[in-house]
C-alpha cells in the first residue's frame, strides 16, 4: 500500500539546528510527492515529503502483532540526511517495530513513529489474522550424560601443578 509520508519543519531552538524536521503522519494510498507544501501556519510549514509503499511479510506477523497491541499502534518512517536539495531522504516506512529498532542501532538513520489511521489498523489485522502462525516453543532436553564427576581439563596438563589450580596463592609463596 502507498503511504504519503507527511513532514512538519519548524525553526530550531539552538544556532546549530537551523530547522527542526519531524514525521507527524501518513497519508494511506497517497499518490507520487516530492516535497509538496501542503499547509503553513506562521514558522511552520508541513510537506507531502514522499510517498514510499508499505510492503507486508507473512514472516513478520509475530513483529505486527507486537505493533498493534502498544498503546498507541504506530507505523515507523526511516529517514537519513540528505546530500541533495531536499533536507531528508525517505527511505522505508514499515509497522514491524523489530525492523525500525533495527535501524536505529547503526545511528545514521532518523526513526520517527507516527500513529496509525484506523483504516490502515484495519489493514495490517486482517493481514495478521490471514496469514499468522503461532510458533510452538520446544523446550530442549538434556542428555543424561554425567559431565560433573571427572576433572577434565583443570589447567593445562603439560604444566606442573602442586596443588588445587582454583586456590589463591599464598602470601609466603612468590607468584611468577
Amino acid at each position: 500500500m502507498p503511504l504519503g509520508i507527511v513532514i512538519r519543519r519548524v525553526p530550531g531552538v539552538t544556532r546549530w539546528a537551523t530547522y527542526v524536521w519531524k514525521a507527524i503522519a501518513v497519508l494511506p494510498g497517497a499518490g507520487s510527492a516530492d516535497w509538496k507544501e501542503m499547509r503553513r501556519d506562521g514558522d511552520a510549514v508541513e510537506y507531502h515529503a514522499a510517498t514510499l509503499p508499505l510492503e507486508l511479510f507473512r514472516t513478520d506477523t509475530e513483529a505486527y502483532l507486537h505493533g498493534l497491541s502498544a498503546k498507541v499502534p504506530s507505523i515507523y518512517v526511516v529517514m537519513r540526511p540528505s546530500e541533495s536539495d531536499e533536507p531528508l531522504d525517505m527511505v522505508l516506512v514499515t509497522a514491524s517495530p523489530y525492523e525500525a529498532q533495527d535501524y536505529t542501532d547503526t545511528g545514521e538513520e532518523l526513526v520517527e513513529k507516527v500513529p496509525m489511521p484506523d483504516g490502515l489498523i484495519a489493514w495490517i489485522r486482517e493481514f495478521v489474522e490471514l496469514h499468522h502462525e503461532d510458533e510452538v516453543f520446544v523446550k530442549r532436553r538434556r542428555d543424561k550424560a554425567r559431565v560433573d564427576r571427572k576433572e577434565d581439563g583443570i589447567g593445562d596438563a603439560r604444566i606442573r601443578q602442586v596443588a588445587d589450580v582454583y586456590r589463591a596463592p599464598g602470601a609466603k609463596e612468590t607468584v611468577h
